[in-house]
């Protein structure tokens, strides 16, 4: 039996507006704890932001977290997935491309993403990538002093 995307990704979509504050994607992908958030308008995909976009575009060029939108730091026009691409079409891309996550789309919207992680648990449970994507994450504590935007 042919192991499709739908049975490997996560379902559902974190995302913020173009016009968002990196703070805004940064705490969604905080209080969501997870390294990428989807840039869309409506129902229509115009990118992904992921916690490296912000610390190696943004951070490490001196933006303005409060002011920069995720769209000028998001990669556009992501390669993307269907539900019902096979998992193997999935990790040709991943390796094709050097990325780590695939948005999952079905006629145009998205409906999830499936990460290098979760193909790992599919594909190879017992291997050190899906034993380190099942862990529980760090928690880390409230920083003083950052505002509440």
């Amino acid at each position: 039996m042919t192991e499709l995307v739908r049975d490997a990704m996560t379902a559902g979509v974190a995302a913020v507006r173009p016009d968002a504050s990196l703070v805004e994607a940064a705490r969604l992908m905080r209080v969501q704890d997870i390294g990428s958030v989807l840039v869309a308008e409506g129902d229509r995909l115009v990118g992904v932001l992921t916690d490296r976009d912000l610390a190696v575009r943004a951070t490490a060029d001196g933006a303005d977290p409060l002011t920069v939108s995720a769209e000028a730091i998001c990669s556009p026009a992501p390669v993307c997935v269907g539900p019902d691409d096979a998992a193997a079409t999935a990790v040709s891309l991943m390796r094709r491309h050097a990325i780590r996550r695939l948005p999952v789309i079905e006629d145009g919207r998205p409906l999830g993403v499936v990460t290098l992680g979760d193909l790992a648990r599919l594909r190879d449970p017992e291997s050190a990538l899906a034993d380190i994507s099942r862990a529980a994450p760090d928690t880390w504590p409230d920083v003083p002093g950052l505002p509440d935007v």
